[in-house]
């Protein structure tokens, strides 16, 4: 890793290690390094950690222009930014209301100490995303002037194959750069979970054992943009690349057998918790994840309204239910998503999920 001077020592995690390998397999612009240690604090051994680069601007990490405190420039406020939608409070924060029900609360790490004018571009800059985002028109191409677009379908890609129900509800970071038609970039990722069950929906729908708020995802998803992204990401990388993860799990963690071992009686946690167990474990929530995304990619049903149609000359196109009963025809693939109501079909051999 390269030299620097900023370092966080974390708990081993066999999610930490999917969800930081996961980033670097799927290309997203920088994600962090970490290399497992044994750590011995005066004398007293305290068990496995990880090694890892913290978040910050610099050639070596989110390598963009780094924006100085208190600036006033007009020019140079517009761009330099390291931001974090989190869900505590703390200081570094503006709040603005995202929607009827919670507030967006967005903590800036670079820079960290606001001139009046930096304070009231960063505002003004997030009420106009999340202006654009909650449009009620979704074929506008709006919140694109703002976020790019590839970059958030990774970041929810990603999320999704880890079922991390935080993604878009804490530690989502979002960086961006100083330079002409510069947006929002989504990343780096941070702070990782993997909630280990049965999938039956995307995971910012489904319950967990904490109150969560997804934030923006359930509106950018009815974008047609966003699920073409989805899909060209998910081609990019499926089958092949991404199943890059497995042997990347266990040239990590299976290494660590004795220093899990040593760290469990450290701190006198469970034995049977071994680094084969955990690799195991993972890889298993991993391809089920995979298998089900794959199966449920996104789409608007707003596309009709911005794609053409499928074919040149009108076909027919069947709809049947999942119990392989006809619902309806149809002119063509575009018309029957944009008639249809939520829920599962089957179009042209096809299972097509409605949001």
């Amino acid at each position: 890793m390269p030299e620097n001077k900023h370092w966080a020592l974390l708990k081993p995690s066999e999610n930490t290690v999917a969800g930081l390998n996961l980033g670097k397999i799927m290309g997203f612009q920088w994600t962090p390094s970490f290399r497992p240690v044994e750590v011995v604090l005066n004398g007293d051994y305290i068990g496995l950690y990880f090694l890892t680069e913290t978040i910050r601007i610099d050639e070596n990490r989110v390598n963009i222009y780094e924006q100085q405190n208190q600036e006033t420039d007009r020019n140079l406020i517009k761009g330099g930014w390291l931001v974090e939608v989190d869900n505590y409070r703390d200081e570094c924060q503006i709040t603005i209301p995202e929607n009827n029900r919670w507030n967006l609360t967005l903590r800036y790490h670079s820079p960290d100490d606001l001139s009046d004018a930096q304070l009231k571009w960063l505002t003004g800059e997030f009420k106009a995303i999340n202006s654009a985002i909650y449009s009620s028109d979704k074929t506008s191409a709006g919140w694109e002037e703002y976020i790019d677009v590839e970059s958030m379908a990774r970041f929810f890609i990603l999320h999704e194959v880890m079922d991390n129900p935080d993604g878009f509800h804490g530690s989502f970071y979002l960086h961006k750069d100083l330079a002409e038609n510069a947006k929002w970039v989504a990343g780096p990722i941070w702070d990782l979970v993997c909630y280990n069950r049965e999938k039956t929906d995307y995971t910012f729908r489904m319950k967990v054992h904490y109150g969560f708020t997804p934030h923006w995802i359930g509106e950018i998803i009815q974008y047609d943009s966003f699920c073409q992204a989805v899909k060209s990401v998910w081609e990019e990388i499926y089958p092949e690349k991404i199943s890059e993860i497995y042997d990347r799990i266990d040239d990590t963690v299976l290494p660590l057998a004795d220093a899990w071992e040593n760290d469990c009686e450290r701190w006198n946690e469970n034995p049977e918790q071994t680094a084969s167990l955990r690799a195991n474990r993972i890889k298993t929530a991993l391809r089920r994840n995979i298998e089900w995304f794959d199966g449920h990619l996104p789409v608007s049903k707003f596309a009709s309204l911005t794609t053409p149609p499928a074919y040149d000359a009108p076909v027919p196109v069947a709809v049947y239910n999942l119990q392989g009963i006809m619902i309806g025809k149809y002119h063509d693939e575009a018309e029957a998503i944009s008639s249809l109501g939520k829920g599962l079909y089957i179009i042209n051999r096809r299972k097509i999920k409605i949001e």
